[in-house]
């Protein structure tokens, strides 16, 4: 990776990362560990190259295959919501990579980060991305992940960036005991909701509308 892209200059520079992650505070994030982390990550690299000037504004974009790139403060609240329940040395099952920008912010945060995604192409960008990154704790599939990924649970934390009409029941079953799942649920009108296992009870809590893709399913080669 051209490493003037990666550090990025004018719209993209370290300057206007920390103007980003200041408005993140200004919107409500609290959690030192996700505001250092979004810093960190070059969001420019993560979007379609026609929109890196705009890398930093809080807005989605789009990212190819009718998919997006969720807004900056959409990433820091689920990733703080998520961070807030879970242990030291955490592992993490993300569903939707997306371009890669949701994980490698997990990544930074937690020990071990699996990732499916649905769509072949965008899976296999996003792993050049983390490669070029040379983030080593993320672990990828292409698969439907309304099914999770069993063969790696239970998890510490499972984080859905596609909206669900309903929690998949799947993903509960892969769900450690105290873990969470924090999700867009619903159909046109869209909450966020957490959910914490608390021995055979799953508690819910419902925050803010959202508007994300559909979790759709199948794979896409």
């Amino acid at each position: 990776m051209n490493e003037h892209r990666r550090q990025g200059i004018g719209m993209t520079s370290q300057r206007t990362r920390e103007r980003m992650v200041q408005r993140l505070g200004d919107l409500g994030i609290r959690d030192l560990r996700v505001m250092e982390a979004m810093l960190q990550v070059p969001r420019h690299l993560f979007v379609e190259e026609a929109f890196a000037q705009r890398a930093y504004e809080d807005a989605a974009l789009p990212i190819a295959y009718n998919q997006t790139i969720s807004q900056p403060y959409i990433v820091a609240r689920m990733t703080e919501l998520l961070l807030a329940a879970l242990p030291e040395r955490a592992t993490v099952l993300e569903i939707g990579t997306g371009s890669g920008y949701q994980t490698c912010v997990l990544a930074r945060l937690t020990a071990q980060v699996y990732s499916i995604e649905r769509i072949a192409p965008l899976l296999e960008r996003a792993r050049q991305r983390l490669a070029a990154l040379r983030v080593g704790n993320v672990r990828l599939k292409c698969a439907d992940g309304g099914f999770g990924w069993s063969q790696h649970a239970p998890f510490d934390g499972i984080i859905v960036t596609a909206a669900a009409p309903e929690l998949p029941m799947a993903l509960v079953g892969q769900l450690a005991e105290g873990g969470v799942i924090v999700l867009p649920e619903g159909g046109r009108r869209q909450q966020l909701k957490v959910y914490r296992r608390q021995g055979d009870e799953l508690l819910e809590a419902s925050l803010e509308p959202v508007s994300f893709v559909p979790l759709l399913p199948g794979v896409e080669r």
